[in-house]
Protein backbone atom coordinates (compact mmCIF):
# COMPACT_ATOMS: atom_id res chain seq x y z
CA UNK A 1 0.00 0.00 0.00
CA UNK A 2 2.74 2.19 1.04
CA UNK A 3 6.00 2.74 -1.04
CA UNK A 4 8.84 3.85 0.46
CA UNK A 5 10.76 6.54 -1.17
CA UNK A 6 13.54 8.41 -1.15
CA UNK A 7 11.23 12.00 0.23
CA UNK A 8 12.70 11.99 3.60
CA UNK A 9 10.76 15.18 4.53
CA UNK A 10 7.34 13.52 3.60
CA UNK A 11 7.65 11.07 6.42
CA UNK A 12 7.13 12.84 9.48
CA UNK A 13 3.47 13.98 7.13
CA UNK A 14 2.55 10.15 7.26
CA UNK A 15 3.60 9.51 10.96
CA UNK A 16 0.55 9.19 12.45
CA UNK A 17 -0.64 6.45 9.58
CA UNK A 18 2.42 4.16 10.41
CA UNK A 19 0.01 1.93 12.52
CA UNK A 20 -1.71 1.12 10.13
CA UNK A 21 1.17 0.41 7.63
CA UNK A 22 2.10 -3.19 8.30
CA UNK A 23 5.22 -3.23 6.20
CA UNK A 24 7.25 -0.29 7.57
CA UNK A 25 5.99 -1.24 11.05
CA UNK A 26 7.81 -5.10 10.10
CA UNK A 27 10.55 -3.57 7.93
CA UNK A 28 11.77 -1.75 11.33
CA UNK A 29 10.92 -4.17 13.73
CA UNK A 30 13.31 -6.88 12.88
CA UNK A 31 16.37 -4.46 12.46
CA UNK A 32 16.05 -3.03 16.15
CA UNK A 33 15.24 -7.23 17.64
CA UNK A 34 18.58 -7.86 15.69
CA UNK A 35 20.10 -4.67 18.02
CA UNK A 36 18.56 -5.02 21.46
CA UNK A 37 17.26 -8.28 21.88
CA UNK A 38 13.79 -7.70 22.02
CA UNK A 39 11.49 -9.52 20.25
CA UNK A 40 8.11 -8.04 20.37
CA UNK A 41 8.77 -4.70 19.14
CA UNK A 42 8.58 -1.86 21.51
CA UNK A 43 9.02 -2.57 25.38
CA UNK A 44 7.81 -1.26 28.65
CA UNK A 45 10.69 0.86 29.89
CA UNK A 46 11.33 1.64 33.98
CA UNK A 47 13.21 4.88 33.21
CA UNK A 48 16.81 5.65 35.24
CA UNK A 49 14.52 7.87 37.69
CA UNK A 50 11.81 5.28 38.56
CA UNK A 51 12.12 2.53 41.75
CA UNK A 52 9.76 0.03 41.79
CA UNK A 53 8.72 -1.90 45.29
CA UNK A 54 6.83 -5.07 44.94
CA UNK A 55 6.41 -7.83 41.83
CA UNK A 56 6.46 -7.04 38.32
CA UNK A 57 5.12 -9.27 35.87
CA UNK A 58 4.68 -8.50 31.79
CA UNK A 59 3.84 -11.34 28.97
CA UNK A 60 5.91 -8.75 26.68
CA UNK A 61 9.41 -7.31 26.69
CA UNK A 62 10.37 -5.12 29.68
CA UNK A 63 13.73 -3.05 29.70
CA UNK A 64 14.58 -1.74 33.29
CA UNK A 65 16.56 1.55 33.46
CA UNK A 66 15.69 2.22 37.33
CA UNK A 67 15.73 0.14 40.81
CA UNK A 68 13.61 -2.55 40.96
CA UNK A 69 12.79 -4.39 44.70
CA UNK A 70 11.12 -7.32 44.03
CA UNK A 71 11.12 -10.16 41.69
CA UNK A 72 10.26 -10.08 37.79
CA UNK A 73 8.50 -12.49 35.54
CA UNK A 74 8.58 -11.08 31.74
CA UNK A 75 8.44 -12.50 28.18
CA UNK A 76 12.03 -10.74 27.48
CA UNK A 77 14.40 -8.44 30.05
CA UNK A 78 17.04 -5.94 29.24
CA UNK A 79 18.98 -4.60 32.57
CA UNK A 80 20.10 -1.47 31.30
CA UNK A 81 23.73 -0.26 32.89
CA UNK A 82 22.40 1.69 35.21
CA UNK A 83 19.77 -0.43 36.36
CA UNK A 84 19.53 -2.36 40.17
CA UNK A 85 17.31 -5.75 40.62
CA UNK A 86 16.72 -6.85 43.92
CA UNK A 87 14.77 -10.23 43.88
CA UNK A 88 14.53 -13.28 41.35
CA UNK A 89 14.06 -12.93 37.45
CA UNK A 90 11.89 -15.39 35.61
CA UNK A 91 12.45 -14.62 31.55
CA UNK A 92 12.12 -16.31 27.96
CA UNK A 93 15.11 -14.03 27.46
CA UNK A 94 17.52 -12.16 29.40
CA UNK A 95 20.37 -9.54 28.55
CA UNK A 96 21.94 -7.92 31.58
CA UNK A 97 24.11 -4.74 31.21
CA UNK A 98 23.43 -3.56 35.00
CA UNK A 99 23.14 -5.37 38.57
CA UNK A 100 20.70 -8.26 39.10
CA UNK A 101 21.24 -9.77 43.24
CA UNK A 102 19.14 -13.13 43.23
CA UNK A 103 18.60 -15.83 40.65
CA UNK A 104 17.49 -15.35 37.03
CA UNK A 105 15.81 -18.13 35.46
CA UNK A 106 15.71 -17.90 31.77
CA UNK A 107 15.67 -19.42 28.49
CA UNK A 108 18.77 -17.49 27.03
CA UNK A 109 20.32 -15.34 29.36
CA UNK A 110 22.96 -13.34 27.95
CA UNK A 111 25.39 -11.51 30.87
CA UNK A 112 27.48 -8.40 29.06
CA UNK A 113 30.84 -6.86 29.94
CA UNK A 114 28.74 -4.47 32.33
CA UNK A 115 27.20 -6.74 34.18
CA UNK A 116 26.81 -7.47 38.00
CA UNK A 117 25.40 -10.42 39.10
CA UNK A 118 25.13 -11.99 42.41
CA UNK A 119 23.00 -15.32 42.47
CA UNK A 120 22.25 -18.41 41.19
CA UNK A 121 21.00 -18.78 37.10
CA UNK A 122 19.46 -21.37 36.29
CA UNK A 123 19.56 -20.85 32.00
CA UNK A 124 18.92 -23.38 28.72
CA UNK A 125 21.81 -21.13 27.09
CA UNK A 126 24.18 -18.42 29.15
CA UNK A 127 26.80 -16.81 27.18
CA UNK A 128 29.17 -14.34 29.08
CA UNK A 129 31.12 -11.62 27.60
CA UNK A 130 34.51 -10.51 29.24
CA UNK A 131 34.26 -8.83 31.86
CA UNK A 132 31.11 -9.51 33.13
CA UNK A 133 31.11 -9.93 36.74
CA UNK A 134 28.95 -13.18 37.96
CA UNK A 135 29.26 -14.44 41.76
CA UNK A 136 27.08 -17.34 41.97
CA UNK A 137 26.46 -20.76 40.32
CA UNK A 138 25.30 -21.60 37.27
CA UNK A 139 23.38 -24.80 36.00
CA UNK A 140 21.82 -25.79 32.74
CA UNK A 141 18.65 -26.32 32.50
CA UNK A 142 16.18 -28.26 29.80
CA UNK A 143 12.99 -26.04 31.21
CA UNK A 144 14.29 -23.54 33.67
CA UNK A 145 11.36 -21.76 33.87
CA UNK A 146 9.14 -24.69 34.85
CA UNK A 147 9.01 -23.45 38.53
CA UNK A 148 8.36 -19.73 37.84
CA UNK A 149 5.41 -17.76 38.37
CA UNK A 150 2.77 -17.50 36.03
CA UNK A 151 1.58 -14.17 37.44
CA UNK A 152 2.22 -11.41 39.87
CA UNK A 153 -0.43 -13.20 42.44
CA UNK A 154 1.75 -16.29 42.32
CA UNK A 155 4.79 -14.26 42.52
CA UNK A 156 3.55 -12.16 45.57
CA UNK A 157 2.87 -15.88 47.39
CA UNK A 158 5.93 -17.05 46.92
CA UNK A 159 7.00 -18.52 50.73
CA UNK A 160 10.20 -16.66 50.91
CA UNK A 161 8.32 -13.11 50.23
CA UNK A 162 5.64 -14.36 52.63
CA UNK A 163 7.68 -15.70 55.54
CA UNK A 164 9.69 -12.54 55.87
CA UNK A 165 7.31 -9.99 55.39
CA UNK A 166 4.43 -10.15 57.68
CA UNK A 167 7.29 -11.55 60.31
CA UNK A 168 8.45 -8.04 60.57
CA UNK A 169 4.52 -6.59 60.57
CA UNK A 170 3.28 -8.69 62.82
CA UNK A 171 6.12 -8.41 65.59
CA UNK A 172 5.19 -7.74 69.30
CA UNK A 173 5.57 -4.08 70.03
CA UNK A 174 7.88 -3.80 72.86
CA UNK A 175 6.48 -3.40 76.39
CA UNK A 176 7.12 -0.01 78.58
CA UNK A 177 9.30 -0.57 81.27
CA UNK A 178 7.60 -1.35 85.03
CA UNK A 179 7.76 1.69 87.48
CA UNK A 180 9.02 0.67 90.55
CA UNK A 181 8.42 3.19 93.61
Amino acid sequence: MFVKSSKEPEQPVSQPQQPAAAPAAAGSAPAQTKRTGLRNGTPSIISADLIVRGALFSAGDVQIDGRVDGDIRAGGLIVGEKAVIVGDVYAEEIVVRGRVEDGISARKVSLQSTCHVEGNILHEALSVEIGAYFEGNCRHSDNPLANAPENVAAIERRPSETSSRPAAASAPAPRPAAVVG
